[in-house]
């Protein structure tokens, strides 16, 4: 029997082997969401090494799980609305890199709330909410709206 001195990563492995695909692109859109939000602490440490290894490592940790959500689309089945969401990603991908560069928060800023948006549709999408439009058109329709806004 092995031992994991960390239950809380245990209870992650479980979740992401037991979570439905539409799952865990919501893990995703958290996961990125969360280290965003870390990011943006690192904009307001003091030291400089500090700072720019938090704001760094944490963009560059989100833009590996926007490019994951990005290669998993589907452009045949997914259609118009998976092109979409498609330019949405590399656009999220290009304003995470510029704000890294620059280190510049307003970049994160910006994809935390675009992002959140998406997030909160596909959030709806799964729990099969939404009384005056499809769950699916309100992801759409957010994906849509964001592009642009752009």
């Amino acid at each position: 029997m092995r031992y994991n001195p960390n239950p809380w990563q245990s209870y992650r492995q479980v979740a992401t082997k037991t979570a439905t695909p539409g799952q865990l692109v919501l893990m995703l859109f958290d996961g990125a969401l969360r280290f965003l939000d870390k990011a943006l602490v690192g904009f307001d440490l003091d030291d400089p090494l500090e700072s720019n290894l938090a704001i760094n490592n944490n963009i560059l940790k989100a833009q590996e799980i926007i490019r994951e959500l990005n290669v998993s689309l589907n452009l045949e089945l997914g259609g118009e609305f998976a092109s979409t969401m498609r330019r949405l990603y590399n656009y999220y991908d290009l304003q995470l890199a510029q704000s890294n560069l620059k280190k510049d928060p307003e970049g994160v800023r910006l994809v935390i709330r675009l992002l959140s948006v998406i997030r909160g549709a596909w959030a709806e999408m799964l729990a099969g909410g939404g009384a005056d439009h499809s769950p699916d058109q309100q992801t759409r329709q957010a994906a849509e709206l964001q592009l642009q806004a752009a």
